[in-house]
């Protein structure tokens, strides 16, 4: 697939096979991860790869849906706000630069014939304590990675009339 039809072929999936995810797709989806922009090239993120059964096992508090825990990875990612730019204005680009990584992540593990799914309504202080987060390290988001066991249908997207204003 081309970048365009990766794209358009990425779900958000929440089933998965209990097939493990091979080392070295996994090295390559977060070498992906890494190659990511980010503002000033300060590079403010933080991947912490999840496959401990333990350490999943307490996430549940955290983030309690059954099928998230199908998936043998879940991958967070986490911004580290003082080493992000700030615009004049002081918006720091932390989150930003952590977000554009993790879409890097995920159009990879799509190439990569793995799924995955976004994931941001978890108790932020539960995950900074079950990975052992430094201060100033804030997860952003956390995903499943995995093999999907059933793809969903694409869902519905606005067109760009409605999105795009060209002046």
């Amino acid at each position: 697939m081309d970048i365009y039809e990766i794209m358009k072929f990425r779900r958000s999936v929440r089933s998965y096979k209990s097939e493990p995810v091979e080392e070295g797709k996994l090295r390559r989806i977060l070498e992906a991860a890494l190659s990511a922009p980010s503002a000033a090239n300060r590079q403010p993120i933080h991947f912490v790869v999840i496959k401990d059964e333990k350490i999943r096992h307490q996430l549940k508090t955290a983030y309690n849906a059954t099928w998230f825990y199908t998936a043998p990875v879940i991958i967070c990612v986490c911004s580290i706000p003082e080493k992000g730019w700030k615009r004049s204005d002081g918006k720091n680009y932390a989150d930003i630069d952590a977000t554009i990584a993790m879409d890097h992540l995920v159009l990879a593990a799509t190439s990569e014939g793995l799924a995955t799914c976004w994931v941001a309504a978890f108790k932020v202080s539960d995950v900074k304590s079950i990975l052992n987060l430094p201060p100033g390290m804030e997860p952003l988001a956390l995903t499943p990675l995995g093999y999907s066991l059933d793809y969903p249908e694409p869902t519905h997207r606005k067109t760009l009339e409605e999105i795009v204003q060209i002046i």
